[in-house]
């Protein structure tokens, strides 16, 4: 695998500073879709090919080494996910979520089929859209998503992704017509959720970097005798850049005393009840709880070193940094997706 990643080329896309959502130009990953799980998804994922994730952030791989031929799913596989293969999955639905994010429904291979994600867990995508290669093909770009479904929903697996115009593969995503079909591999755990395993659980979040809090909300809330209470921060721009909310919002109006959210925004309206401005230490001492004996946090590289530092190079989980550590929260109760 030492190997594979010394002919292989990383290109960090940047993004500009967007406020509370933060994401920035820099010279490293921008946004935070790629961080936790990234060595352990080199070993997994190696063999052909193999690339560094980084959580919600857009660290593009591009391999020049030969690939397996992409493989359509087996109609008799109930699993329609492999980590051993890339496997191919045809899109069949597109919906506009904001300004520039889009949830694409991706089709399974039969109606009772599941992805096979564990919660919380990703998957990579790639396609031939890299630079020119000598024989004229073009290498792949590896991207990691987490999905908005999971085997709850058989049938399909929806993706939710903003497309920027200089991100190489959510462009291309973007610019995907409905019968068109991306490869895909995976699962890629991050952390293993058990019911009952902490008392409450406090999510920070910043734009895409609430899909991995999403797939462990849901997964909570399907299930009564789970008992974990839920605390989101959701930071964002503006209204119209909150993702999710209407999901959100429901579980948290059915069961408002195991789900509270709080939204934050660098712009809000003129009438709005939420946050405003950047997330600070004084507005997380002020709403989560007490008795919060987890708290994950996923998002942009901005919002993570303010409020947890960044994950160390090699993407493990890193020293504890931020407004988490000043109030006094150790390494072992703080996930950095």
């Amino acid at each position: 695998m030492l190997a594979s990643l010394s002919r292989t080329v990383y290109r960090t896309l940047s993004r500009p500073y967007l406020g509370a959502r933060g994401a920035f130009l820099s010279t490293q990953s921008a946004h935070s879709d790629a961080r936790d799980g990234t060595t352990q998804a080199v070993r997994m994922l190696s063999g052909t090919a193999a690339t560094v994730l980084v959580t919600g952030g857009l660290l593009a791989h591009y391999t020049t080494e030969p690939v397996r031929t992409e493989k359509a799913v087996p109609e008799h596989s109930k699993t329609a996910l492999s980590p051993e293969e890339w496997r191919s999955f045809k899109l069949i639905e597109k919906t506009q979520r904001s300004p520039n994010t889009y949830t694409f429904r991706f089709e399974l291979p039969t109606e009772d089929s599941v992805p096979g994600l564990k919660v919380a867990s990703c998957l990579v995508t790639r396609a031939p859209i890299g630079s020119l290669k000598d024989d004229g093909t073009r290498k792949f770009c590896i991207r990691p998503y987490t999905p908005v479904t999971g085997d709850e929903t058989p049938g399909h697996m929806d993706l939710l992704i903003k497309v920027y115009p200089e991100g190489n593969m959510s462009k291309h995503i973007g610019e995907m017509k409905i019968g068109d079909r991306l490869e895909m591999k995976g699962p890629i755990p991050k952390i293993e959720y058990k019911p009952n395993q902490w008392k409450h659980v406090s999510m920070v979040a910043g734009g895409t970097g609430i899909t991995p809090m999403l797939q462990v909300i849901q997964e909570i809330d399907r299930n009564p005798a789970d008992k974990t209470k839920v605390t989101l921060l959701f930071a964002n721009v503006r209204q119209e850049d909150i993702l999710c909310r209407s999901e959100i919002d429901r579980i948290c109006a059915r069961n408002p005393d195991q789900f509270r959210v709080y939204y934050v925004l660098d712009h809000p309206p003129v009438v709005w009840n939420g946050g405003t401005g950047y997330i600070t230490q004084a507005m997380l001492e002020s709403q989560l709880p007490k008795d919060t004996d987890m708290v994950f946090v996923c998002g942009p590289p901005p919002m993570m070193r303010s409020v947890s530092g960044d994950k160390a190079k090699d993407k493990t989980q890193g020293e504890l940094q931020g407004f988490l550590k000043a109030m006094g929260r150790t390494e072992a109760n703080v996930f950095k997706f």
